[in-house]
Parts: structure tokens; sequence; C-alpha cells
């Protein structure tokens, strides 16, 4: 469905907030006024260089190791038609269509900067592509996140050119020649360096990388608040989320994860039911260490996210057109940037994760969980509680750590040894991906959990923001009883945590958490 709101515009100054709308929400776009004139001159410099006797890379020459076979005038357009079909080489299952979105509108950025050599009509026919709600099959395997995203990238300019396969608007698979034609959209044909501009890039990376973004800093929010509903669960305090303390290890997570923990659990009978007469002198670390960890991922989502804006606003592309008529060969497009940040940040939510589970498993086991009942479950022994829920969550946890050894350390040289050393960031975005994933999934098992604590603390009232929390999870989980099949209550969570439903009753609360 497409959003009514004014187009996003390209070549003014692309946002992450605007990669995420057109994504997801299918915002419109256009080509501002401005990067049509700059692709326009671009484009004038390259057809006056293929004119020259003088050899230019991707303009009179092959790809990769082919970089010295010169390619006469009469099949240089060929030559970009060829390289698109060549490239369009993956395999495996179909990349999502947010994240194909994503990479087209930041491809068509970056040729709308004018330093790639296309002609406005590429940028033009990606975006009628969008605004249609056409989206080309890419498959997930295929890129080394240097020369960029070649593979998938080469599929999505297949569609451009009224070859290969796309999704239409109601999500049917159909010849791309098709889809176009019934959308009214012309296919390209590809003139000298425009079907290298189309394909050398970041783009899947990036777009990865920014979707990902958008949803940890919802899913860090939401880890805070199942932390504070575990904490009052469990009879845990407050007191070393004290300001003061944070502030003799000021790291600005650390901080902002602590000011959240101690906003939710305000004015919480539980929290002050035990604070006098209770002969613990600390909590667990999973309890007491939970912003240290938290705001050591929030540090890393910031270092990410000055990562992609520094993307967003840069040309990748290689060879690069200047204003003053050079073309040359540079590095731009090699994803390592890119694929260190997908890589911290997959080890950063693969913890989060792992702190979280420690705290369900304190939650379920009667030695340590304060008096709640084993696995929390009525009349344990007959009934199982939440006890496969864990194990549900534990096997996500394993399953993050492994994909969180670092894909970016690899290399694998490729096309004769020409690419002898490459990113690995597309393997790096993609991983980072399932672990996002997982990562909401292991919070809906928490926030069931530490939900159906608080309901067996009663008649105890939790905090304003843990109440309201509860609520919502209760407004599509019922609470404790008899078992019954588990995974639907899962899924209800999930979708709450997704969503973000479950932090909109909770700041209406407590106010906005950071």
């Amino acid at each position: 469905m497409v959003r009514a709101n004014a187009a996003v515009e390209i070549g003014s100054g692309l946002k992450a907030d605007d990669v995420v709308a057109v994504a997801r929400e299918h915002q419109l776009t256009s080509l501002s006024t401005e990067a049509r004139s700059k692709m326009t001159e671009s484009a004038r410099i390259v057809a006056s260089l293929a004119d020259s006797a003088l050899p230019t890379y991707g303009v009179s020459t092959g790809f990769g190791s082919l970089a010295n076979t010169y390619i006469p005038p009469d099949k240089r357009d060929e030559l970009q038609r060829a390289l698109v079909r060549s490239h369009a080489a993956g395999m495996g299952a179909q990349v999502e269509p947010e994240v194909v979105r994503a990479m087209i509108l930041l491809r068509a950025r970056t040729l709308a900067m004018g330093f790639s050599g296309a002609r406005p009509e590429v940028a033009e026919t990606m975006l009628a592509l969008l605004n249609a709600g056409i989206t080309p099959v890419v498959r997930e395997h295929g890129s080394l996140g240097a020369s960029g995203d070649l593979a998938p990238l080469a599929h999505c300019g297949l569609a451009l050119i009224g070859e290969g396969e796309v999704t239409d608007s109601g999500g049917r698979h159909a010849p791309s020649a098709e889809a176009l034609g019934a959308a009214g959209i012309r296919p390209l044909t590809l003139s000298v360096k425009e079907g290298l501009a189309l394909i050398n890039g970041t783009d899947g990376m990036l777009g990865i990388l920014i979707l990902a973004l958008h949803d940890l800093r919802r899913l860090l929010k939401v880890a805070d608040l199942a932390a504070a509903m575990s904490t009052e669960a469990l009879l845990g305090t407050d007191r070393a989320f004290a300001a003061d303390l944070q502030e003799l290890r000021p790291h600005p997570g650390q901080v902002a994860s602590a000011r959240n923990l101690t906003r939710l659990l305000a004015g919480s009978a539980i929290v002050a039911s035990h604070r006098l007469g209770d002969d613990r002198v600390q909590d667990a670390y999973s309890i007491r260490c939970t912003p240290q960890v938290h705001g050591a991922a929030r540090d890393t989502v910031t270092h990410a996210e000055r990562v992609a804006d520094i993307e967003l606003a840069s040309a990748i592309d290689n060879p690069m057109i200047l204003p003053d008529g050079r073309v040359e060969s540079c590095g731009n497009f090699h994803g390592a940037p890119l694929g260190f940040a997908c890589d911290f940040l997959a080890i950063a939510a693969a913890e989060v994760g792992a702190i979280s589970e420690r705290r369900t498993d304190r939650l379920l086991d009667p030695r340590r969980s304060q008096g709640l009942p084993p696995f929390l479950a009525v009349d344990a022994g007959v009934n199982s509680g939440m006890m496969i829920g864990q194990y549900t969550q534990a096997a996500m946890v394993a399953d993050n750590r492994r994909l969180a050894a670092p894909a970016s350390v690899d290399s694998i040289p490729t096309s004769a040894m020409q690419e002898d050393h490459v990113s690995m960031g597309w393997g790096a975005a993609r991983k980072l991906r399932s672990v996002v994933a997982n990562l909401g999934r292991i919070l809906a098992v928490e926030l069931l959990c530490a939900a159906r604590g608080l309901d067996l603390r009663d008649p105890l009232e939790p905090a304003k923001g843990t109440a309201a929390a509860r609520l919502s999870i209760r407004s599509v989980v019922p609470g404790p009883g008899p078992d019954r099949w588990l995974s639907p209550d899962l899924e209800a969570a999930e979708r709450l945590v997704i969503s973000g439903d479950i932090l909109v009753g909770v700041q209406a609360a407590v106010g906005a958490l950071e």
C-alpha cells in the first residue's frame, strides 16, 4: 500500500527514515530537478569519453580481470547489457522485498549525485519501479561485498531492461517485461557505463543495515522494558540503576538504559515490598548489569548509525566521473565499513538476547525465583508452564551466538585475483538481519514469562510502566492457568514486540523511553 504523504525526493539528501518509509511503507519517490541536471552533465562526460581513442574502464574496456580488454564502439552498448545479464547470477532463497526496495532506492540515490555517468532516465525508471510496487526477484547468494553487491544489484538491473523475474504490486511472480508493460514503464536501453553504474555499489548492505538499525532502536527499548518486568517479578532492586552510580561510568548508552529502568520501576509496590528486611546484598548479574549490557549495545547502534549516515551521503561507484572530466578508478565500492558495522551490531544484539535468556531462566527456576512456582506453572508437575518456551529462547540465543561470528574477517579472492580482497559485507548484513529477528522473539519469551511472574505476585502491584506492558500482553495472551498450546502465545507476544505496540501503553504511562 502506497503512503499518501509527499514523495521522497532523490537528490536532496536522503535520510535513514526515508529509506524505511520507501522500503516498508511504499512511500512514493521522485527525482529532483537538481539531480536531473547533475546526471545529464555526468552522462555528457561519459558520452565524450566513449568517442575517445583512450581506453576508459567500464566504458571502452571489459570488467574485473578483463579491464585491459578493449571493446570497439559498436559493441559498447551490448557490453552494458551483457554485464547485467552475466552478473545476475544469484542463487538460493528470495531476498525480502523490503530489502530489494531499499537497495533500488539507494542505488538511485548514488546515481542521482552525478558521479556515475548515468542518464536521468536510469534513476527515473528505478523510481518508477518502486512507485508501481514492482520488486525484482533477487537471490540470497551472490555478493561478496566488493565490488559492492554485484549479483543482487544485477538482478535489479535485469528487471530495468525488461528481463528476469519480478513480483508485481499484488505479490505475484511475473516476467519483468510483462509487469513493466502492465505498469506503463518502458524498459531501459542501457548506454555506455550505465550497466556498470547499476551494479557497482554497497546498496544491499546499506539497506539491510538501515532497516536493522530502525528495528534495533525499538528492540532496545523493549529489552529495557522486559528487564524491568523481570526485575520486579524476581523481587530485584532498582538501587543499582541509580543515576549517581551510572555517572561513575558514564557511557551514554548505559546511562540511558538505567534511566529507562528507573522510570519503568518508579512507584512499584513490588520493589518497595522488600526494601527492608531482605537479606540479599545484591542481585545477580543478569539483573544488576542490565544497563551495562543494554547500554553497550546502544552505543554500538550509535556507532553503526554514524557509519550508515556517512554512507548515505556518499557516492559509491567505480570508476567515478568527476566534474572536471576525469574518470578515476577507486575502491569506494568496498564494503568494509558496512561489514564491520554489521558484524559489531550482530555481536551486540546477540548479547542483549543472551542476558534476556538468563533473566528468563531465573524466573523459571524455583531455587532462584524468590518464591515463584517451578516454570511459572499452575500445579507444577502436571503442568510444565513456560519450561519449553525457555528451550525455544535458548535455541535462538545459541543461533545468535553462531551468527555473531564475524563475516568481515573472511575473504575469498575472485575475478582471477583482480579482486583479491573482498569485504564479505553482504554476508555480515544478512546474518545481522537474522540476529535482529531472533532478538525480537527472545524478548517476546522474556516478556511472557515476566508478565506471568507479575501475575503471580498478586496482590502486590507493579509499577505504572510495567503494569501497562502486562495489560498489553494480557490483551492478546491469557494469564496463568493449565497448560495450553504455547506457540500461539509466543507468536502473539512476538507481534507486540515487532510492531512496537508493546511500547504504546507503556510510554503513555511513563513518558517516552530513550
